[in-house]
């Protein structure tokens, strides 16, 4: 996999209107996660723990509409596998959101 397939991510979002972030596994434990939400760039800045920070560009307008009500976003890291049958969740935390 390349770095930038590593780099990839998406968002979900439920039936009760609660967003869910998926990305790759990243190194190190997720510790006090925050997710600072950039409504006028349209962009977000996950805060995994003191020194991983990930800026997510370009976000959808019907999930930044939903980020704006939300206190927290799902987030959910995924392992890297060669089959993507083969991938677990290896991470699955609540990112508390500001702006």
């Amino acid at each position: 996999m390349s770095a930038e397939e590593f780099e990839t991510y998406d968002f979900l979002i439920n039936d009760e209107d609660e967003v869910m972030l998926l990305l790759y596994v990243r190194p190190g434990e997720p510790v006090d996660p925050s997710f600072n939400l950039d409504i006028e760039n349209q962009s977000g800045m996950l805060c995994r723990n003191d020194t991983d920070k990930i800026l997510l560009k370009d976000i959808p307008a019907d999930i930044i509409d939903s980020l704006q009500e939300a206190d927290k976003l799902l987030v959910c890291e995924l392992s890297v596998e060669q089959d993507d049958k083969d991938t677990r969740i290896v991470y699955a935390y609540e990112a508390e959101i500001t702006d």
